[in-house]
């Protein structure tokens, strides 16, 4: 399939009631990745402060002034032993189910890791479900590679 003409921009608080519906299905579709996640409603972010927030990046991706798309980077503090002080750290990656399979999501990880790059990011890091293997792929398909596994015990 061919990528559709895409629109990226920065967020807006006038997007805030569809990102949070975007938020809500990437909740859904998480769930059954992870059993720690609490039963009803929940939110991961504040998504109306990092879009306020001078040292987030909050973008959007528009087909045909329809917003299909989101992301965004938000700088981390690193571990102190590693050798950078702070890292880029991408999230909030949700495409509306009718555009997936498009290259949308290609195109919004390319804004966030241009936009972290001139931020003087060196490094720059998202989290994945291991057994998400359409996400992992996607994001191997960008860049990333596996780096680490985190391990878990009741």
């Amino acid at each position: 399939m061919t990528l559709p003409k895409v629109n990226i921009r920065t967020a807006t608080l006038d997007d805030l009631p569809l990102l949070l519906s975007f938020e809500q299905e990437i909740i859904k579709a998480e769930r059954p990745f992870d059993v720690t996640i609490k039963n009803g409603p929940i939110s991961y972010y504040d998504i109306g402060e990092m879009i306020q927030d001078p040292k987030a990046h909050v973008i959007v991706a528009e087909v045909g002034g329809k917003i299909v798309a989101s992301g965004y980077a938000i700088p981390k503090k690193a571990r102190h032993y590693l050798d950078h002080e702070f890292y880029a750290y991408l999230g909030f990656m949700y495409t509306d189910e009718d555009f997936r399979g498009q290259g949308i999501n290609a195109v919004i990880v390319e804004e966030l890791k241009n936009w972290s790059h001139n931020q003087g990011f060196k490094e720059i890091r998202l989290t994945v479900y291991n057994e998400n293997q359409p996400a992992i792929k996607a994001y191997e398909k960008v860049g990333f590679k596996k780096h680490i596994i985190e391990m878990r015990l009741e």
